[in-house]
């Protein structure tokens, strides 16, 4: 084998890890802001509770609401890692995002009645 053969050899396993790499950081850059995205939404309330009496989450409301939104984020990320086809991507968390919107109004507001919203 040449030198110049096992150079070739040598940068293309490098491309290759960077690649990898590159993409390992890019699923994880997803995760962080999946995180701080929920992190600013669960600040809204809170922050509003310290100037106005209207708003009254206890800490179970909060820790109800955080577990919605991880579920949907987790699950977000979980099809946009699995799932191949962009089109089917979308329209799995456009679906998501409409349970979630579906189950927060029904436990704030009892719009359907189920035994969630306390009825």
């Amino acid at each position: 084998m040449h030198l110049c053969s096992i150079w070739k050899i040598f940068q293309n396993k490098i491309t290759l890890f960077n690649k990898s790499k590159n993409h390992t950081i890019l699923k994880n850059k997803r995760l962080f802001i999946i995180l701080l995205v929920i992190a600013i939404l669960l600040l809204i309330p809170f922050i509003a509770m310290q100037f106005t009496s209207e708003v009254s989450w206890t800490s179970f409301d909060f820790m109800i609401m955080g577990i919605l939104l991880l579920s949907t984020g987790f699950l977000c990320e979980l099809v946009m890692r699995k799932v191949p086809k962009t089109e089917t991507r979308i329209a799995l968390c456009i679906g998501l995002i409409i349970a979630f919107l579906i189950v927060w109004i029904e436990i704030a507001v009892g719009i359907f009645g189920t035994p969630f919203a306390g009825s």
